[in-house]
């Protein structure tokens, strides 16, 4: 429904909304991607997403604690994790595909409310530029093994290369991901494919390799101390979903290509990354027993193991090159999906705070620059300690909405089904979430730190993901699931959804900003026109609404 009065002159004190608006840049930072924006199919949708995985981190990982677990416990590890990190991230991908909508709009109604989920954005932020930070060190070494150029002017580089690509949005990046994605699968595949046929009993070597120490026989507290570090990356699924908000409605026509897109781009994302894991481990077992046992100090580091593969293919100074060349496509490709994701996660918690939006623009330079002190302050050093006590954290926020849509919405009946997110219709904190994450975060962070004794220190990512399990329905239960809605009616009288159950393209005039937006964007104002009649305003007005004065009461 859409009418054709007069633009409104804009509001005193929402200028700060009014600004957001007008941002060409925006990119739907803070709310609902509208249908109208949406052009891409789900194929264009589930490369850029897959491209976002480019990372060459999982070849550090699957290294480090193949050297430090051996083959057998490290890969019984990789699959532990992956599988967690599948079975939760299925909801997930599903929400944001299905509603359009990020990770923190579905945090914020599976569980923790309005400014409730400031708290796991800033988990999302932290994840960012820990992983911008280690894919820049990784760029670094490349330059510095390849171009000889200093480390620190190599991390400098890899920070400032990625701004241009991604203050410009979705656009840009899904067009850089599809461009790039065949050089970079030809140099990832192909190397592998000529290790394994020339090499037949590097396969061997790799299985019955046991670590750094010789001593990594199979041990259940080694696997679960490789599935912790895995377990870190739980949150790349908040990175899949700001692709994937701008999936295509889904219809009958479509019904196939977009859960494929869905299943793979969201979830699947994890089969691909445990692949990686596991071909780190490879080469770096090939390297130590078959081309030099003293570089086993340099092989966690991606460059030197593609250098090792293709020197055995081809001449050194073209094996350089192209190891070079590796690295730093999947850098940009990963770090402008951090980048993006980021300031994304900075901007949303900065304006609930604020009520003051800022520009997305900022965010990008805050959250390269928290990454670039950590690469000048060398995090690869420490990259496993980082990473194991980080997917505590990571698993208590993931595992905790995961279970909120899969047991509370569908079994329990306790938690709305439709993902709200607008202010005002939402309690400001809810326990559920919120209680639930702070008990298996606290408990597993304490665990990991031997509060509890070293017996149980490797199991902490197992205890994350089990309290986090029972404490969510356990506390919906206990507050009855009333601190979900604030409100139960919007004011509109619109469906939120078409006949195929996606988001309604209807569209509604914000009386602040006189800009329409699509349905699932809009409430009803707390103040009617001048003769009485309901107006409408956007969750963008909402969120930098200063006196609150737009917001519509509670309902009892």
């Amino acid at each position: 429904m859409s009418t054709d009065v007069e633009r409104p002159a804009p509001v005193e004190g929402h200028s700060a909304g009014i600004s957001a608006n007008k941002e060409s840049l925006e990119d739907y930072t803070l709310r609902f991607a509208p249908r109208s924006y949406r052009k891409w199919t789900a194929g264009v949708i589930a490369t850029g997403a897959l491209g976002g995985i480019a990372y060459l981190a999982d070849f550090s990982i699957g290294a480090s604690i193949g050297m430090a677990h051996g083959t057998t416990n490290a890969l019984l590890g990789i699959m532990v994790a992956a599988a967690a990190i599948f079975v939760t991230g299925v909801p997930l991908g599903y929400y944001a595909a299905r509603y359009n909508i990020d990770l923190d709009l579905i945090t914020r109604g599976a569980g923790f409310g309005y400014y409730g989920s400031i708290i796991t954005n800033i988990i999302f932020a932290t994840y960012t530029f820990i992983f911008f930070a280690l894919e820049g060190s990784i760029m670094a070494q490349g330059l510095s093994l390849g171009l000889g150029v200093p480390k620190p002017l190599g991390y400098a580089v890899s920070t400032l290369i990625v701004i241009p690509l991604v203050v410009y949005g979705m656009k840009t990046l899904s067009k850089l991901q599809v461009w790039t994605t065949p050089l970079w699968l030809l140099l990832m595949v192909v190397p592998m494919g000529y290790l394994i046929i020339t090499h037949p009993g590097s396969v061997d070597t790799f299985f019955n390799y046991q670590g750094a120490d010789g001593a990594g026989g199979p041990s259940f507290a080694a696997v679960m101390l490789a599935a912790g570090v895995c377990l870190s990356l739980i949150v790349q699924i908040a990175e899949q979903i700001d692709y994937l908000r701008f999936m295509p409605p889904k219809t009958a026509a479509n019904n196939t290509a977009w859960w494929r897109a869905v299943i793979l781009a969201g979830p699947g994302w994890v089969i691909f990354g445990a692949i990686k894991q596991s071909i780190g481990l490879f080469i770096t077992v090939y390297i130590i027993a078959k081309l030099d046992p003293a570089a086993a100090s340099m092989t966690t580091e991606p460059v030197h193991q593609f250098l090792g593969v293709y020197s055995e293919m081809m001449p050194a100074w073209l094996a350089m090159t192209l190891a070079v060349v590796l690295v730093v496509i999947s850098q940009i490709k990963i770090n402008v999906t951090n980048a993006y994701s980021g300031s994304l996660a900075w901007t949303n918690s900065y304006t609930r705070i604020t009520r003051h939006y800022p520009g997305r623009l900022v965010f990008v330079i805050v959250n390269v620059a928290i990454a670039l002190l950590l690469m000048e302050l060398n995090m690869f050093e420490f990259l496993n300690t980082i990473l194991g006590f980080y997917a505590n954290i990571g698993i208590a926020w993931i595992v905790t909405v995961a279970t909120d849509i899969a047991i509370n919405k569908y079994v329990l009946k306790l938690s709305p089904m439709y993902p709200e997110f607008r202010r005002g219709m939402l309690h400001a904190v809810n326990p559920v979430g919120f209680v639930s994450l702070i008990l298996s975060a606290g408990i597993s962070i304490a665990m990991f730190f031997g509060a509890f004794g070293s017996a149980v220190q490797p199991f902490s990512p197992i205890f994350a993901v089990i309290i986090a399990v029972l404490a969510t329905p356990a506390m919906a239960i206990i507050t009855k699931g009333k601190y979900y809605l604030r409100r139960t009616d919007d004011g509109i009288d619109l469906p939120m959804l078409d006949d195929d159950g996606n988001p309604s393209d209807v569209l509604l005039r914000c009386h602040v900003s006189g800009i329409e937006f699509e349905r699932p964007d809009m409430i009803a104002s707390a103040v009617p026109a001048a003769d009485g009649s309901p107006q409408y305003v956007s969750s963008l007005m909402l969120a930098t609404d200063k006196n609150a004065d737009l917001v519509l009461p509670a309902q009892k």
